[in-house]
C-alpha cells in the first residue's frame, strides 16, 4: 500500500507544471509522509454540477494546476464533441490563492484544443463572467473560485452558452471527458494564442444595471458596504455611482482583495463574526442599510437597525430580503415568473398567488432556479438573487444590491424602513419565520450516517408537531429530479435537510409560519415563531445524531 502510493505520487511529481506543488509532494515523498500522502492520493476531486472545489494543495484529491488541467482537457473534448470546433470561451477568476494561474491554464488549454479563449482583464465578480458569456456568444463560461470558502480552498465552476451554470448530464459527460484524458503531456498548451479581454465587457455589464431600476426612482438610501476581502468594491461603487445613490461608506478593513482573509474565519457574511466590522463602521456613520457580497460577489447580504435597540444593527435572512425584492418587483409592476429553490421560504409563493404571477420551486442551486420557464425574479435563502435575467442568468450580488437600495430609498421617502415592509407582509400573508441547523464536519462519513439514521428511523412528530408527510428527495417528488434530501412537512412548518453541494456541512432548513391578524400580533407571533423553530432544532439533532 505504501510503495503504491510513492509510486503515484512519483508519477504525478514527473507531470506537474507547479513548482510549488512539486516541492509539497517532494517534500511528502522524501518523509515517507503516508497519511499525508494518502490524503491526497486516495481518489480524485469529483466534477459535478458545482464543478470543481476544494483544498489547495498537490495530488488529485486537492485543488492545483494539474487537476485544473485535466478538468479544462475535458471540458474542451466536451463542447468539441458537442460541435463548438472553434467556439469562444470566457475565463473569469477570483483574487484567490492560484486563481490567475487556473485561469490562464483554462485558456491554453483551451487554444490548445482549437477553442478560442478569452480571459477578463482582471480578478472580477462571478456575475460579470456570467454577463459575458450570452453578452460575446461564447459556447462556454469557466469562473475561478471558491465564494465564500475559505481561504485555503478555491474551485472552478463551468457554465454553458445559455449563461447558466451546468445541470445533469453535462456535469457527467465531462466528468467522463475528464477522466478519459491519458496524460498531462498529451494536453497540448500553448503560451499564447487567447485574448485578455479589455474593460469593455465591464462597461457592458455596468451598461445592463440600469436595466435593474425604475426610472425615476428615490435614490437617497445611504450605505456601507464590505466586498469581504473579495473582488466586488470596484465594480459595486461604478454601480452606484452610475445609479446616482449615494457613495457606500466603506468598511475599509475588507474593502480590498486579501486571498488570506484576515479579518474573518469563514468570508462568508452568513458566518458568526464576519459582519462585525461592517456592524462597528454603520454605528459611525448611520446609513440607512449594509449591503455585503461575498468573495466573488454574487451574493448579497443586508442588514438594518434594529428597532429594539440602540444603534445595534442585525442581518435579514435571505429569505427576508427574497420576500422584500419581491415585493418591490411586485409593487412596480413586474410579470413573469417567480422561482425558489426548495430550501427557501414558502413566503415567496404567497406573494407570487397574491399578485397572480407563476412561482415555481426547484433544487436548491441557481443552475436549477435560472432554467425556471419565463423567469422574471429568482432566490434562495443563501443569500442569492437574480432580479435581471435577461442580463446575468445566474445569482449576482451587485444587481441585488443596487435593487434593495432602491427598495430602502422609497420606503426611506414614505418614512418606512424595510423592517417595516417586512411587518406588512407578515400581517398580510402569515409571519413566515426561518432558521437553519447547519453542522460543519471533518469525517464526511458523518454526513452519510445521519441521513441514513434518519431514513432508517424516521422522526414522527418535532417540536410537538406531527410530521404529516415525509418525502425522501433521492425518488424524486413532484416533477423535481432526483437529489440526496429529505423533506418534512408539518402542521404549520416545514423541515429540508440535505448535505452542502459545496461545503463539508449537513444544513437543515427550517420554516414555521403563524397567522398574524394585525400588527399589534407580531411580537406575540414572533415569539411562538422562534420557540417553535428552537425546539425543531433541538428534536431534529437529536432524531439525526448530530
Amino acid at each position: 500500500m505504501h510503495d503504491e502510493l510513492i509510486a503515484q505520487a512519483q508519477a504525478w511529481l514527473t507531470e506537474d507544471p507547479d513548482p510549488d506543488t512539486r516541492t509539497e509532494i517532494a517534500r511528502l515523498i522524501d518523509a515517507q509522509d503516508h497519511t499525508e500522502l494518502a490524503a491526497r492520493f486516495t481518489g480524485t476531486l469529483q466534477f459535478g454540477t458545482a464543478g470543481l472545489r476544494g483544498e489547495l494543495g498537490a495530488g488529485p484529491m486537492r485543488m492545483n494546476r494539474s487537476v485544473v488541467i485535466r478538468a479544462a482537457a475535458g471540458l474542451a473534448a466536451y463542447l468539441k464533441k458537442q460541435g463548438h470546433d472553434d467556439g469562444l470561451v470566457v475565463i473569469g477568476y477570483d483574487a484567490r490563492h492560484k486563481s490567475h494561474d487556473f485561469a490562464l491554464d483554462t485558456a491554453a488549454v483551451m487554444t490548445g484544443a482549437g477553442l478560442r479563449a478569452a480571459v477578463l482583464p482582471r480578478p472580477l465578480p462571478t456575475p460579470v463572467l456570467a454577463f459575458a458569456i450570452r453578452h460575446l456568444g461564447a459556447v462556454a463560461g469557466v469562473e475561478v473560485t471558491a465564494s465564500h470558502n475559505p481561504p485555503r480552498d478555491n474551485g472552478y465552476k463551468v457554465y454553458l452558452g445559455d449563461g447558466s451554470q451546468i445541470v445533469p448530464p453535462a456535469d457527467a459527460d465531462i466528468a467522463a471527458e475528464i477522466a478519459a484524458v491519458p496524460s498531462l503531456t498529451t494536453v497540448p498548451r500553448p503560451s499564447h494564442g487567447w485574448d485578455t479581454l479589455d474593460d469593455s465587457v465591464l462597461d457592458a455589464y455596468l451598461t445592463r444595471t440600469d436595466a435593474v431600476l425604475a426610472k425615476d426612482s428615490p435614490r437617497t438610501a445611504r450605505t456601507v458596504y464590505t466586498a469581504m476581502h473579495g473582488v466586488g468594491k470596484d465594480v459595486l461603487l461604478a454601480a452606484f455611482a452610475r445609479a446616482g445613490f449615494p457613495a457606500p461608506a466603506l468598511v475599509t478593513e475588507q474593502a480590498d482583495p486579501d486571498p488570506d482573509f484576515p479579518t474573518v474565519a469563514f468570508p462568508n457574511p452568513e458566518e458568526p463574526g464576519a459582519m462585525d466590522l461592517a456592524f462597528a463602521t454603520a454605528r459611525e456613520t448611520a446609513p440607512d442599510l449594509i449591503i455585503a457580497n461575498d468573495p466573488d460577489a454574487d451574493r448579497c447580504a443586508v442588514a438594518v437597525q434594529d428597532d429594539n435597540s440602540n444603534n445595534n444593527w442585525r442581518m435579514l435572512r435571505g429569505d427576508e430580503v427574497g420576500a422584500l425584492l419581491a415585493a418591490h418587483l411586485v409593487h412596480r409592476g413586474a410579470t413573469g415568473t417567480f422561482a425558489e429553490s426548495i430550501v427557501s421560504s414558502s413566503l415567496l409563493g404567497r406573494i407570487a398567488e397574491k399578485a397572480g404571477l407563476p412561482h415555481v420551486e426547484t433544487l436548491t442551486g441557481f443552475k436549477w432556479i435560472a432554467r425556471a420557464e419565463g423567469l422574471r425574479y429568482g432566490y434562495e435563502e443563501a443569500l442569492g438573487y437574480c432580479v435581471d435575467p435577461d442580463g446575468v442568468r445566474d445569482k449576482d450580488g451587485i444587481t441585488a444590491a443596487l435593487l434593495i437600495t432602491e427598495l430602502a430609498s422609497r420606503l426611506k421617502s414614505e418614512g418606512r424602513t424595510l423592517l417595516d415592509l417586512l411587518d406588512d407582509l407578515a400581517v398580510e400573508h402569515g409571519l413566515h419565520a426561518t432558521d437553519q441547523l447547519s453542522v460543519r464536519v471533518e469525517d464526511l462519513s458523518l454526513i452519510a450516517a445521519a441521513m441514513h439514521r434518519l431514513r432508517e428511523q424516521p422522526p414522527t412528530e418535532l417540536a410537538g408537531l406531527p410530521i404529516t408527510r415525509t418525502d425522501d428527495l433521492t425518488q424524486g417528488t413532484e416533477g423535481l429530479p432526483p437529489t440526496d434530501g429529505l423533506r418534512y412537512t408539518l402542521d404549520g412548518a416545514r423541515v429540508i435537510v440535505r448535505p452542502s453541494g459545496t461545503e463539508p456541512k449537513l444544513k437543515c432548513y427550517l420554516e414555521v409560519v403563524v397567522p398574524v391578524a394585525s400588527h399589534t400580533d407580531l411580537p406575540t407571533a414572533r415569539a411562538k415563531a422562534t420557540t417553535l423553530l428552537e425546539s425543531i432544532k433541538r428534536d431534529l439533532s437529536t432524531a439525526a445524531g448530530i
